[in-house]
């Protein structure tokens, strides 16, 4: 038998998880249109094949998709699992974000970091490019975060500001092309809200997904060139965001054995 702050508690998550999938699919819905160069907040979701309006029992977060078999309604072109894998992904975050930071404004802005990254990585993806309106965001909510985990000094902000970005501002400027500007600017952004331990945590895991991916596509399917590297970014500063601390405290216990 579950106490009555474990219902509550997966209730709670649950929620949460709902939550996530709504905004999943408003971000991937957003991304999507900017990245075709169409305004992301007006007009109605439709097919983008046949062009029809997309009534709301088709747009419910998780269940949509998957009642029509990944199909339109009227002219039953496939609909890409893409959208599902949105709702799905925004979700489980939503849902680790309560779980880690409990019932309480850091976890709003978690989620609300969590959102503004997805919408990194899918217009990274499709344009090789991060909006600068989405750094700013980044931004806003990094500040936001100074005066809610007020434990961090504001040394630590400052030196993750430089911390990573400076090194890719750097290396972008001996290399020409190696790191685009709004990777830098994104890092810079994080870094205030990790400081520097946890924005070099971010760093080292982003290098080392987009590492471990670039070499697979060069193996399993001998591609070579530029490669995004804001998705993988943005996966290590949410990771490094939920599990940062527990991660560096491991990490130090780990140096004085």
């Amino acid at each position: 038998m579950m106490s009555q702050l474990q219902v509550v508690n997966v209730i709670l998550i649950s929620v949460s998880a709902m939550l996530g999938a709504s905004f999943g699919s408003f971000v991937n819905a957003a991304s999507m249109r900017y990245a075709a160069g169409r305004g992301f907040v007006t007009g109605r979701s439709s097919c983008p094949f046949c062009g029809r309006v997309l009534p709301w029992y088709d747009l419910i977060p998780l269940v949509g998709w998957l009642l029509l078999a990944g199909r339109c309604r009227g002219c039953k072109a496939g609909i890409s699992v893409r959208y599902w894998l949105a709702e799905v992904c925004a979700a489980g975050a939503f849902a680790l974000c309560y779980i880690t930071f409990g019932f309480a404004t850091l976890t709003l802005a978690a989620m609300a970091a969590f959102s503004v990254l997805m919408a990194i990585s899918l217009i990274d993806l499709e344009t090789m490019e991060i909006p600068d309106g989405l750094n700013i965001a980044m931004a806003v909510i990094a500040v936001v975060w100074i005066w809610l985990e007020p434990e961090m000094s504001l040394v630590s902000r400052v030196i993750g500001f430089f911390a990573v970005s400076g090194f890719m501002l750097a290396v972008a400027l001996a290399i020409p092309g190696a790191f685009g500007g709004g990777d830098i600017k994104l890092m810079a952004a994080c870094g205030v809200m990790l400081g520097w331990q946890g924005v070099l945590l971010a760093f080292f895991v982003a290098v080392f997904l987009g590492g471990s991916y670039a070499l697979w596509m060069m193996i399993a399917f001998k591609r070579r060139g530029q490669m995004v590297f804001g998705p993988a970014l943005c996966l290590g500063v949410f990771a490094s965001l939920l599990y940062g601390d527990a991660v560096l405290e491991w990490y130090f216990e780990l140096l004085r054995l």
